[in-house]
């Protein structure tokens, strides 16, 4: 049995869980989320928690009956705290502000680089080289952080470019020095 998905998932006071078939409903303080499980689990709310059982033990089922439950508690927990990410922007004169709903950046680039802030999501830039994403769905906070990274990931030689809080780059050598026999 999936130690991860045997496990009940409580309902904090605040949250109300709706299972209608295949799809489940969490409205919570922050909002409300939404999503469909597979059609091979099921899962059901019992004295204030939700319960996911799967039918038998094939592959399959197993692997979804974790994955279900960890959705879930995403979504239980989304809708209670919410999710952030946070970035930090390394490298002479690269810097992001808020401008409006825009995301505005100076990555090294000959132009700068603008991404418009998506429904569910909110961006802060506390100081110029610090971003911070913040939302009640994981999936969609993790997506656009992935997103913002993309724009300019950090190169391995001097770490330049946009990186998670606490991320570690490995450094590479440059080229060896000229003449060294």
């Amino acid at each position: 049995m999936s130690r991860i998905g045997r496990k009940p998932i409580v309902i904090p006071a605040g949250v109300e869980v709706t299972v209608n078939g295949h799809n489940v409903t969490v409205k919570g303080p922050k909002g409300t989320l939404n999503s469909n499980i597979h059609p091979m689990i099921t899962a059901k709310v019992e004295n204030g928690e939700v319960v996911v059982t799967r039918p038998n033990d094939e592959k399959e089922a197993r692997s979804l009956h974790g994955l279900t439950r960890t959705n879930i508690q995403n979504m239980v927990e989304g809708v209670t705290h919410g999710f952030k990410k946070e970035l930090e922007i390394q490298g002479v004169g690269y810097r992001a502000a808020k401008q409006g709903k825009d995301l505005v950046m100076n990555l090294g680039f000959s132009h700068q680089v603008v991404m418009p802030e998506p429904e569910g999501i909110t961006i802060e830039v506390p100081d110029p080289l610090k971003i911070v994403i913040n939302g009640i769905d994981k999936q969609r906070v993790g997506q656009f952080a992935a997103e913002v990274r993309e724009k300019r990931p950090p190169e391995p030689y001097k770490g330049k470019g946009i990186r998670y809080v606490g991320e570690f780059v490995a450094h590479k050598e440059g080229k060896a020095g000229k003449g060294a026999k």
